[in-house]
């Protein structure tokens, strides 16, 4: 964490009974007595400016003149006053942002890009919110098997909805085991690609997909406006450091493994436009050899399963004309 300078005083932000409080990172506040430095400063240039008033000769020309100085020195120090206070609030403002959290998610992005092919399985527990606010948990296991840059499984095991993947790298299939349904497409050549067009044309989300991300443009670590280093952890018996960052709309922690691997090995989204805060974790395990070929990525529908088509996602409002000619309204899933 990046010290603020001490020479620098804070600015106060609330005052309970003559005590000055301060926010922190994350928006609470803390109290403590306020520092002699906090308003010594403008009291200090009023005594000096009243002990020189006083000090001065009462004749009427000279006391229209001290006036005069005396209102000066008071406007010069109020706009004095309000430019420190903004110095000081873009200071505290540049502080939320720990350098060395923020260097260690570009770490873990570098050594995840070059991984050319691993296997992550990872259980998750995801928060749904009820129509009248009460939260509800779903659980699942995932296991992934990428080959950089065009090969991926995914299987996604859960009660409701099991799904599996395939992208070899010319066509990309979503199948349904429960309901024997799947759909093909093609696909573009990279896992990266592949992930966008999924997200744009189908409204998509592929599963594991900020592996992918992390450490490239597509993070956009430009819209993190807290980050701060927690310390060390240990997740499933490996030593981590843990993480967390804030941004619109957005808290998220990350635990990444200590040494020279550093993989993520828990993840924690918190959404903050919710007023029931619904989480997502997911822990993750990792396998940097695993064994494969390429029959791994490639589809063979079972005898039973029926092939359907994979609807591109319709914006919301957008009129979708139905067989009969009339006028469908169609909401984005």
């Amino acid at each position: 964490m990046q010290a603020r300078d001490p020479s620098r005083p804070a600015a106060p932000a609330r005052t309970t009974g003559g005590e000055c409080a301060h926010s922190s990172q994350f928006g609470h506040w803390t109290f403590g007595k306020c520092p002699a430095s906090h308003g010594a400063g403008r009291t200090l240039l009023y005594k000096v400016s009243l002990e020189g008033r006083l000090a001065t000769p009462t004749f009427p020309g000279v006391q229209k003149l001290e006036a005069l100085l005396f209102n000066s020195r008071i406007a010069i120090a109020s706009v004095a006053a309000l430019i420190a206070s903004s110095a000081v609030a873009s200071a505290q403002a540049d502080t939320a942002i720990d350098p060395d959290a923020i260097a260690a998610l570009k770490k873990m992005g570098a050594y995840l890009r070059t991984l050319n092919a691993f296997q992550v399985n990872a259980t998750i527990t995801t928060e749904d919110v009820l129509d009248d606010g009460e939260k509800v948990q779903r659980m699942s296991n995932t296991k992934l098997l990428a080959a950089r840059p065009n090969r991926l499984f995914v299987e996604v095991a859960n009660e409701r909805a099991p799904r599996t993947i395939y992208y070899d790298g010319k066509s990309f299939t979503l199948y349904a085991p429960k309901v024997k349904y799947y759909a093909t497409v093609d696909a573009p050549p990279t896992i990266s690609e592949l992930a966008t067009r999924l997200e744009d044309k189908y409204d998509i989300e592929l599963p594991f997909v900020d592996l992918f991300r992390w450490g490239t443009p597509e993070s956009n670590l430009s819209d993190i406006t807290s980050a701060t280093d927690i310390g060390p952890s240990v997740v499933d018996g490996t030593t981590c450091e843990q993480y967390a960052f804030r941004q619109d709309g957005l808290d998220w922690q990350v635990w990444i493994q200590e040494g020279d691997y550093p993989l993520p090995r828990k993840l924690v989204l918190t959404t903050l436009t919710d007023d029931a805060r619904p989480q997502h974790t997911s822990v993750y395990s990792w396998n940097l050899a695993p064994s494969f070929n390429d029959a791994a990525f490639a589809f063979v529908p079972p005898k039973d399963a029926n092939k359907i088509k994979l609807v591109e996602s319709t914006p919301i409002g957008v009129g979708v004309k139905k067989a009969d000619g009339g006028a469908e309204k169609h909401e984005k899933p």
